[in-house]
């Protein structure tokens, strides 16, 4: 894996962390406040929630990249067996 494909890789993974971090612990507003959505969260703690993104992004990237480095995934077999596999299917 490249520099540039393994950066990709790690920022889609953070991003989608990410996403799945957002709901932990929040609530709402007790009281609604003019000009605020009644789904505001109260306490965001995005930076708690960043740093959590941050931290397990790395561990799931570093366990991606190993499989690839170490040939448990290789994408162009994967890719030759879907090109072979396209070749051989008929087409109507």
């Amino acid at each position: 894996m490249g520099f540039v494909s393994g950066l990709v890789a790690y920022i889609c993974i953070w991003w989608v962390i990410f996403f799945c971090t957002l709901p932990i612990g929040v609530q709402p507003h007790q009281e609604q406040e003019h000009g605020t959505a009644g789904s505001a969260p109260q306490n965001p703690r995005l930076k708690f929630k960043i740093l959590l993104t941050t931290g397990l992004s790395a561990g799931l990237w570093l366990i991606v990249y190993l499989l690839i480095a170490n040939d448990v995934i290789d994408f162009y077999q994967i890719a030759d067996q879907m090109y072979q596999d396209d070749r051989t299917t008929p087409t109507s």
